[in-house]
């Protein structure tokens, strides 16, 4: 049997592990899985409907531009849905604050208002984003998605695209 001199330095070092496991999730980077096809081809392109658990995408999310909200127009972030907070939604930014952005369905012109930014997801006909529930909080925005760790011949660098064909001048 252990020696409570051990269970305890295990509990400590554990314990210690779990804090700074969160602390890191927290406050600098995190793992996410991406599921769906609202972001394809940019995330899980080859998506089939009966996809296990390892298809998923796995993405790594930055959480340093959200001491000053430093994003710009093509960023995919990941951002809590505007009607159910608990849900997390990952999309690409393709307007900031003060820009104008056409809205195809309705022939309308919009201004992103300050403080709040226009999503969209890469594949416009599975996507619930800004053009469905309008311009987002940039305080819901939890961080931006810089790299895909999962699958392992996906690895890599998450591109920025910017459509200039969504704004007006």
């Amino acid at each position: 049997m252990a020696t409570p001199n051990f269970l305890f330095g295990l509990a400590k070092k554990c314990f210690t592990v779990g804090l700074i496991n969160l602390t890191v999730s927290d406050r600098y980077v995190s793992l996410i899985a991406i599921r769906g096809s609202s972001m394809s081809p940019t995330f899980n392109p080859h998506e089939k409907k009966s996809a296990a658990f390892f298809m998923d995408d796995y993405a790594l999310v930055e959480k340093f531009c959200l001491e000053k909200y430093k994003f710009s127009s093509g960023d995919v972030v990941v951002f809590r849905s505007p009607s159910n907070h608990k849900q997390k939604n990952v999309k690409r930014i393709t307007a900031l604050p003060g820009d104008w952005v056409n809205i195809s369905s309705s022939h309308d012109v919009v201004m992103i208002p300050e403080g709040h930014c226009w999503v969209e997801g890469d594949n416009p006909a599975c996507s619930m984003d800004s053009r469905s529930f309008g311009p987002i909080p940039l305080g819901l925005v939890c961080g931006r998605v810089t790299h895909v760790l999962w699958p392992p011949h996906r690895v890599g660098k998450v591109d920025r695209k910017v459509t200039a064909e969504r704004f007006s001048f």
